[in-house]
């Protein structure tokens, strides 16, 4: 018996894989805009665009490219084994671009006072890492 098992019998986390192309040129400062258009399956380079767009007041524009962002990441989520609930954790960097989203979709949401979207997302951030709560 190991002493490292889920104890609590839910699924293990799921940990997507590293998408080094997105990741390599928006840490050489490439443009966000260009990211998205060469690696639209990146919910790194959505959540780029998304916190851009916050930053700048642009309340609605950031709601669009983290939803797009968040069904990206839902997509790749399942590739990989996830079953629609447990763990993805943040200290997992390749989960962070989705993760990313997710918390842009919930702040967007709740300013634009689409109130029931805003709380799901926001139990969803707890069900993913119960640290980002």
């Amino acid at each position: 018996m190991s002493l490292h098992g889920n104890l609590l019998g839910g699924p293990p986390p799921t940990l997507l894989p590293d998408d080094p192309g997105p990741r390599l040129a928006l840490e050489g400062g490439a443009d966000p805009n260009d990211v998205a258009r060469r690696y639209p399956q990146s919910s790194l380079a959505w959540a780029t665009l998304a916190d851009a767009a916050w930053d700048d007041g642009r309340v609605v524009e950031s709601y669009a490219y983290a939803r797009v962002g968040y069904h990206r990441g839902l997509d790749a989520l399942r590739r990989n084994g996830w079953k629609g609930h447990g763990p993805v954790p943040w200290s997992h960097d390749p989960n962070r671009g989705f993760l990313r989203c997710l918390i842009a979709l919930q702040r967007a949401a709740a300013t634009i006072d689409e109130v029931d979207e805003a709380q799901r997302c926001a139990d969803f951030i707890i069900d993913c890492d119960p640290g980002l709560g």
